[in-house]
């Protein structure tokens, strides 16, 4: 499998590549391949550090579940309690028409409308029309941003749902605005939450919302394939020099392929790794039990009829029917959710497997760009992860109780 994915890095597609799979508890592979900076030639290393985005989404989850089991919120609480500027929200009549085409609220959004992404709450660069100005005006860059906890969620409550609460899926802040009641919850931000709740119990000393310099020169730099100039171009991000009050639960996170396989771990454990145990086995399988009706799994997802194929749970999507899944392969059960810079997990129980994909690649994103996203249809360097796919699943093929399906197939 390494020559096959070199190739993606010798022909300029991508800079550099960490994969690690474990298999019945045991990590069976592990590889850094080609560099984490082109200019410095930094040799990638396994316990790089990546921007994860999305891939943040399913750790928040997990706080929300803890706080669920412990009695201090239940599923279908509404959220005004702890987000009063979320309380009583115009709805827009079109999602992507006039901002004051609008009808009232017909109920509360709910815990499980968060961690479902049924809120109605949205993000710019999966909005269309007005709206999608809106939001960038209100909130400014869904990663790094300067505001307050405070000041963030008065913005968003400046702005119209674009669907009605529990309505439909529709890809937004939800995961942001759940982290931060996370931190009014407890009383304390929620990068503290996570730290003492999540990451130090798991040993996850690389994963954080801030790096402090000391650590950078671990971090994969990002590109994106300029097509004028034929290769790959660096995209430069700033970086905080302190720990940042906006610490967004939906895409903030840095960590590494060994900090997220402890994560997954937990997960494929059913709540448990090790003697660290985070969650009852009832609520982990709850959070990989499909949540959408039959009506809302006929919506696209950023263009793609992904709902046919894979259901959503609280916090991550489950894999059902596996040919021609753009975000998942193996067995049926498979849980994942990717980030938008080419980093991808799945754990899947059927087969005990985790396997954990980091790249550091930008794309284009648009409502409609989920198929390029996903399948490396004009995004240089995609196409390296159904090899990751199907090499793995290929060299087990032997001894697992599923054989191989999906996109690796």
């Amino acid at each position: 499998m390494r020559p096959a994915l070199e190739a993606f890095v010798d022909r300029g597609e991508l800079a550099g590549i960490v994969t690690l799979t474990s298999y019945r508890g045991e990590i069976v592979q592990t590889d850094a391949i080609g560099l984490s900076d082109i200019g410095t030639r930094t040799p990638m290393r396994r316990d790089s550090l990546f921007r994860i985005a999305s891939m943040s989404k399913p750790i928040t989850s997990v706080a929300a579940l803890m706080l669920m089991e412990e009695g201090k919120i239940a599923l279908a609480d509404p959220i005004s309690r702890w987000a009063p500027e979320l309380a009583d929200l115009d709805v827009l009549r079109d999602a992507a028409g006039p901002l004051h085409d609008t009808i009232p609220v017909r109920r509360a959004i709910t815990f499980e409308d968060l961690l479902t992404h049924r809120s109605g709450i949205a993000y710019a660069p999966f909005s269309e029309g007005p709206l999608q100005r809106a939001y960038e005006q209100a909130l400014g860059d869904p990663g790094l941003n300067t505001l307050s906890v405070d000041e963030w969620l008065r913005a968003l409550g400046t702005l119209p749902l674009a669907y009605q609460p529990g309505e439909r899926f529709h890809y937004g802040h939800s995961t942001d605005v759940l982290g931060f009641l996370i931190g009014r919850i407890e009383g304390k931000p929620f990068r503290q939450v996570l730290q003492e709740r999540i990451f130090g119990p798991l040993g996850m000393a690389d994963t954080d919302f801030w790096l402090p310099r000391e650590k950078r020169s671990r971090l994969a730099s990002l590109y994106r394939f300029d097509e004028a100039a034929g290769g790959l171009a660096k995209v430069e991000l700033d970086m905080y020099d302190a720990p940042p009050a906006y610490t967004p639960g939906g895409g903030g996170l840095i960590s590494s392929a060994p900090d997220y396989h402890r994560f997954a771990s937990m997960l494929l454990g059913d709540g448990a790794v090790g003697d660290v145990r985070l969650l009852r086995p009832e609520t982990a399988r709850l959070m990989r039990t499909n949540r959408l009706t039959d009506a809302q799994r006929q919506f696209p997802f950023a263009g793609m009829p992904l709902w046919r194929k894979s259901g959503f749970g609280l916090g991550l999507s489950i894999a059902e029917d596996l040919v021609d899944n753009p975000y998942a392969v193996g067995a049926p059960g498979s849980v994942t959710w990717p980030g938008i810079f080419g980093t991808w997990w799945q754990a899947d129980p059927a087969n005990d497997l985790i396997m954990i994909y980091l790249i550091q690649h930008q794309v284009p994103v648009s409502a409609n760009s989920g198929s390029t996203i996903a399948t490396g249809r004009g995004a240089a360097g995609r196409g390296a992860l159904p090899v990751y796919q199907r090499g793995i699943y290929e060299a087990l093929q032997g001894e697992m109780a599923f054989p191989l399906r999906g996109r690796g197939a």
